[in-house]
């Protein structure tokens, strides 16, 4: 009699997929409300900063309801460089450790009041750039010195190019996305993701009264493609590789191509 057993194949059982361990900086704007529920919805992780501490709490309510498998927040001026330090420390050792940073912080301002008022530009300009380096710079290093995690950042396509109606903000986001650009250079070696993403106008409370604010991108729409931008694609090293720059809606990656190239003689009569 033979001994021969028969062929099986064996299908190993499907391993869990593990929450990923989120930090969100400025989780109260509106892009990131949006993006955050998406995250939430699938059991991630979420450590949520913001300055307004009702809509904080109402946030992380919501992102309980929908599933997150932890939530965790701090109430928190990100304006105050001198709390960065202390507040990342804690919000890494709540989440045990950290995958994802998502950046939202940011203000539009007022660009006819920062026209006059340098008190006015520098605060658009603190917020906007001068406190994201500061969380930046920390993060950087924590994650470089850990070789891994992504660091997501929310930039703006009015930082391509000065335009008189909002040149103050744009300068802003221009100088971010300068910074952004050399601390990938820098940590991407080092198994670090450096995102930059790219908004054009979106459907927020933020620009709500702005002209033509009817006609901006959904909300919902820019955070999943923000989201599937985030993931990327895990490599067989277990790598995270995506895009590096994120323009959402992607039209508008052709739209700036177009701006950038209108000769300054012919750019500087525009009312844009």
């Amino acid at each position: 009699m033979s001994s021969t057993q028969p062929d099986v194949t064996v299908h190993p059982e499907p391993q869990p997929v593990r929450s990923r361990r989120i930090l969100v900086l400025g989780a109260t704007s509106g892009i990131a409300e949006a993006v955050c529920r998406i995250w939430a919805t699938r059991g991630d992780s979420l450590f949520l900063v913001a300055r307004n501490e009702d809509k904080l709490a109402a946030v992380s309510a919501d992102m309980r309801t929908r599933g997150a498998a932890y939530v965790d927040s701090a109430v928190a001026d990100l304006d105050d460089t001198a709390i960065h330090a202390e507040l990342l420390a804690h919000a890494i050792n709540s989440l045990a450790g950290l995958d994802i940073v998502f950046l939202a912080l940011g203000v539009l301002g007022d660009q006819t009041k920062a026209e006059h008022s340098f008190s006015e530009a520098a605060q658009i300009l603190h917020t906007n750039f001068v406190a994201p380096v500061s969380l930046l710079t920390w993060l950087g290093n924590y994650c470089a010195q850990r070789h891994s995690g992504t660091l997501a950042v929310l930039s703006s396509v009015a930082g391509e190019r000065g335009r008189k109606s909002n040149y103050v903000y744009g300068s802003s986001k221009a100088g971010l996305t300068a910074f952004v650009d050399g601390l990938r250079n820098r940590i991407d070696r080092e198994g670090v993701r450096v995102m930059t993403i790219k908004p054009g106008p979106v459907k927020t409370a933020m620009t709500s009264g702005m002209k033509g604010s009817e006609k901006f991108a959904d909300v919902e729409a820019v955070a999943a493609a923000l989201v599937k931008a985030i993931d990327g694609k895990t490599s067989k090293n277990g790598k995270t590789n995506g895009p590096d720059i994120v323009y959402v809606p992607g039209i508008w990656r052709i739209i700036m191509a177009v701006i950038r190239s209108i000769p300054e003689r012919i750019f500087k009569k525009l009312n844009l």
